[in-house]
């Protein structure tokens, strides 16, 4: 996101973050944009089995990233500006090398 700010952004005095890629470089029109953006890219790549095919897939691509990297839930959660920390906290499921660390032996010392 830094690198698109600081190089990859034209230097208009739009208020918007993303601008379209060609001139003139305005705001996209709708917001199923974005979302359309991302289902031609898993297209050309052809990825067929992700587990969302629009805008959803960046924020929750963003947020297993963070995680990853040492970020916890609330900061997460503020960044994606979540309400509740209950909507965050379905993106700790997909860490398991995380989830491993943390996870309480099963009862009796059998493994589950």
């Amino acid at each position: 996101m830094l690198a698109y700010l600081e190089d990859g952004r034209p230097n208009v005095p739009e208020p918007y973050v993303f601008l379209r890629s060609a001139p003139p470089w305005r705001p996209f029109t709708e917001s199923a944009a974005i979302s359309k953006i991302v289902a031609r890219a898993l297209d050309r790549a052809g990825i067929t089995n992700a587990p969302s095919r629009g805008a959803h897939l960046l924020r929750h691509s963003a947020a297993t990233s963070m995680l990853r990297r040492g970020a916890t839930i609330e900061t997460i959660g503020t960044l994606l500006r979540h309400r509740s920390i209950t909507t965050t906290a379905h993106y700790a499921k997909v860490d398991t090398e995380t989830l491993r660390l943390i996870a309480q032996p099963w009862p009796g010392g059998r493994p589950c």
